[in-house]
């Protein structure tokens, strides 16, 4: 296992509306300084929500940090310190107008552990009812139903751009396969 990276100094800070910048000088195991940006970004969760027709609940929004639409999964940041269930009930609801009779977590990774603190909880989300939150001001979203054989399909040919909506996707495939739901 390699050694832990030793942070030695922070050079510079910024801070953002959601997300804190450093520039970090660390020194490794053996002796050799460096730096590293790191990205402190609150938790966050995505949602693989299935209607009863087994069609997956996609969102379609422009992105400005890439330039263009994506079809990703219902996905929102936690607020606070609040639970990563209830943050995903709630960002389901504000994003799709549905809300979940079942909520299961299927796991968790980092958005990009080389640089960013984020760490994404993933949910399948069965059960679904009509019952909207208002969305967020800053959100033009589409809703949009994709047969879920078809959303599995386009995560495996790289045809889906959105790597939360990849990971979740082929984590909800066996649970989804095995229960049926």
């Amino acid at each position: 296992m390699p050694d832990a990276e030793e942070i030695i100094a922070t050079v510079r800070e910024f801070k953002g509306k959601r997300v804190a910048v450093r520039v970090v000088r660390i020194r490794l195991a053996d002796g050799t300084e460096s730096t590293r940006d790191i990205v402190k970004h609150p938790d966050s969760v995505a949602i693989v929500a299935v209607d009863d027709e087994r069609n997956v609940l996609f969102v379609r929004q422009y992105r400005t940090a890439i330039g263009s639409e994506l079809l990703e999964l219902p996905a929102g940041v936690l607020d606070g310190d609040e639970d990563p269930q209830a943050a995903a009930q709630r960002e389901l609801r504000e994003e799709t107008g549905y809300a979940a009779g079942r909520l299961i977590k299927l796991g968790g990774f980092y958005a990009a552990p080389g640089s960013v603190t984020e760490y994404l909880h993933s949910f399948v989300a069965t059960g679904l009812r009509h019952d909207p939150l208002a969305p967020d001001d800053d959100e033009r979203i589409v809703l949009e139903r994709v047969p879920l054989a078809d959303a599995i399909g386009r995560a495996r040919s790289g045809e889906l751009q959105d790597a939360k909506t990849i990971a979740s996707l082929m984590m909800a495939e066996a649970h989804l396969a095995a229960t049926g739901g």
